[in-house]
């Protein structure tokens, strides 16, 4: 039963991922791609990796998309104001995807000799995380929320207005 899931979830991510980039309206592009990110997240539940699902809904569906659909409606992109491509540009867009394609085959080439260690039931979970995370990594994980503060004084004091 999970496999069968697991291959509709993944034929559902590949369709609603073709429809993002076919899709001529760039509103409906982004909601197809909302779309992708919860047929992912369906993925990561059936493998047992419930922080990855929490993420990618919170982070990527939740504000990342919404910010895009927010940000493309404001634009208030219209035909006649886009600029068009020249086919020279086409050309090397198209060379510069064939390029990637041959890279990727060329990666994927020897995956066959990478060996999968079987994981348990208890792989994905949070509480395994967050052990991992303040036992081995406390310092690690110290010093990046010392810089996330940092980062948001910086933005706040950029952003803070000067009152003379």
């Amino acid at each position: 039963m999970t496999v069968y899931l697991f291959a509709i979830l993944g034929f559902f991510a590949i369709l609603s991922a073709l429809m993002v980039v076919l899709t001529k309206n760039p509103i409906h592009s982004i909601l197809y791609l909302v779309l992708t990110f919860f047929a992912i997240a369906g993925e990561y539940v059936l493998l047992n990796a419930q922080f990855l699902t929490i993420v990618n809904i919170i982070v990527y569906a939740g504000a990342i998309m919404v910010l895009f659909l927010f940000v493309v409606m404001l634009l208030n992109l219209n035909e006649e104001t886009e600029p068009h491509k020249s086919v020279l540009r086409k050309l090397i867009a198209v060379i510069a995807a064939g390029l990637l394609l041959v890279v990727l085959v060329g990666s994927l080439k020897g995956a066959d000799n990478m060996s999968i260690k079987p994981f348990s039931q208890n792989t994905g979970l949070i509480e395994n995380l967050g052990k991992v995370l303040f036992n081995d990594f406390l310092l690690p994980f110290e010093v990046s929320a010392v810089l996330f503060l940092a980062a948001m004084v910086g933005a706040v004091m950029l952003g803070k207005k000067d009152i003379k």
